[in-house]
Formats: structure tokens, sequence, C-alpha cells
């Protein structure tokens, strides 16, 4: 996009000139680290910088993207078109005894470490989560048997014309990986989430240690990857075949793909729900990669997996 397109000066306007960057590269951005640049990227400070910076590309008919903390993505080689915005910092407060608010820009291990410090239970064992409240919020991030989603009491909520809106929980139409956000194309301005005071820090933190030393034992966690890849066989819909696991790694690892590679991407040895950029993958390694595995799922067990990243540009 060229520097004077009405986007970026509209933009430029609003957030100077030093904080609008045009042809910006993606992939540092991403934790797969691959994918070409945005068209417009713009990093915002506060909800009300992501409310106006999502007005002024509806203005001017520009389609908007959002990157959290990077995580759960793919970003083709081709990069993203129009406006992407990556909402950095933001804030964490109580709403009374038992509800916390946070930023959709604060990240989950940021969440985590403010409420074990205060006593307050809820949030501990998702210490080691990638990514951003908004991302969470965006996907119903799991963890085990359990969801995000399941600790949220309400949203706080940008439709896509700019109007504001709070949504309670049993709105957000909250399943496996999914939630409303991913049909309305409405934006997390914040999260408030349910917690029990008065824990003991203490325990809090065996809680958080715990979920982090699961994860160093099951992720290849050293690593560029972008978390699993596809969602579990969901048993009332996917008719998955007597003696085989319903997880999606554990079918990809049957399937014989288990280390399989395209160019610089690979399945995991240690998981093969993950794929994991060994170095020099690009996005289309990484994409005929997660073809290859569908493909084989289905041949041998009839089973179409679905995906649990978000492709954006392709």
């Amino acid at each position: 996009m060229n520097a004077d397109a009405p986007l970026v000066t509209g933009l430029i306007a609003r957030f100077g000139v030093e904080r609008v960057r045009v042809n910006a590269p993606l992939a540092p951005f991403t934790t797969f680290k691959v994918g070409g640049p945005a068209d417009v990227l713009l990093e915002t400070k506060t909800g009300e910088e992501l409310l106006d910076a999502v007005r002024v590309a509806r203005a001017h008919g520009a389609p908007v993207t959002l990157l959290g903390g990077g995580s759960n993505v793919l970003v083709a080689d081709a990069g993203v078109r129009g406006l992407v915005i990556r909402p950095r910092g933001g804030d964490i407060s109580m709403v009374g005894d038992r509800l916390v608010r946070a930023d959709a820009a604060v990240t989950i291990n940021g969440l985590v470490r403010w409420t074990i410090n205060r006593g307050l239970a809820g949030l501990e064992a998702w210490a080691g989560t990638p990514g951003t409240v908004g991302g969470a919020v965006y996907g119903n991030a799991h963890w085990k048997q359990m969801n995000i989603g399941d600790l949220v009491d309400s949203v706080r909520l940008a439709k896509p014309d700019g109007t504001l809106l709070q949504v309670p929980a049993e709105r957000m139409e909250f399943g496996y990986d999914d939630s409303r956000l991913k049909r309305t194309g409405e934006v997390v301005l914040w999260a408030a989430f349910r917690v029990a005071p008065g824990a003991d820090p203490d325990a809090l933190r065996r809680t958080a240690r715990e979920s982090l030393a699961f994860r160093k034992r099951t992720q290849p966690l050293e690593s560029p990857s972008a978390g699993c890849i596809f969602m579990n066989p969901d048993p009332a819909r996917d008719k998955v075949p007597a003696g085989i696991p319903p997880s999606a790694g554990a079918m990809v690892d049957r399937a014989g793909l288990k280390g399989a590679a395209e160019g610089g991407a690979r399945v995991s040895t240690t998981h093969a729900n993950f794929i994991v950029n060994t170095g020099s993958a690009s996005a289309a390694d990484i994409a005929r990669l997660i073809d290859r595995c569908t493909q084989a799922v289905r041949d041998q067990f009839g089973v179409a997996l679905r995906e649990e990243i978000i492709r954006l540009g392709f």
C-alpha cells in the first residue's frame, strides 16, 4: 500500500506518522515466525485507540485484522491486506471482590500473575498460555478440560461499525474453540473474569508451576509453533474408529505423520498436533503440511479434522 493512500493518511491524522507502519513485516509478531507484511500496521495502547483505529478503517472501507500475541495464527507469505491492529499494554482492575476486568491486550500470563499475587483463585492453571485476553476470548481458549469462556462473566465489544456493547457470557456463544466473534467481526475491548478471593498465593503458584511443567513435558516449546493445529474430534459429529483415541494429535500420529516435513515445517515428534518451524519454514510449507495431515487422517480414519489455528491472508 502506498504511504499516501487514504487509509494511511486517515490513520496518520489520528495517531501520528511515527506510529503508522506501511508494508510492515508480521512474521516477528507471530509465534510461528512466518508470514508476509501488513498493508498497514498500527499498535494501539488503549481500548479507545483500538476503537478509533477500527472507525478510521471502516470509514475508508478497509478490512481490519487484530493480531494479539501472535499465537494460534498462520499469516500467509503474501501478508494481510488492509489494517492490522496489534493491541499492546492494557490494564487490569477489580470490579467488586469477585470479578477481574482485563483489557484485550493484556497477556494471559500477565493476568494469571496479577490474580495470583492478590490471592484470587480461578485463573492460575492457565499459566503458560500464549496470547492475549482478546485472542483467548475470540477462540474460547482451552486447557485440558477447561475453556476460558467458563470463567468469563461479560465482554465489552466494538461492533464493525464502531458502536459498543457489553455482552454477558451466555450470549458469547462459547463453544469448543469458538465464540460469536468468529462470525460477527466484533472486537474485544475487555473481558471480566470470575475469581474467588482469599486464596493462598503460594498454593496458586504451585498450581501455576504444575501447568508450566506439564506444558514443558508435552509440548515442543523449544521451537516456533502456533500451538495445536487441529481441534480434537467432536464425538457428536465425528465417527472415530474404535480403538483410535479421539485426539487430533493421536490421529495424525497413527496416520504415520509424526516427524513428517514439508520444506522447513515439521510435525513435532513430541506432540503430533503441533507443527514446528525448524528455522526456514514458509507459511506455504506449513499450509501444505497441514493439508497433508488433514488428507491422511481423512483417508485412513474417515475423520475430517478442523483447524484450530486461524489462517490470515490466505
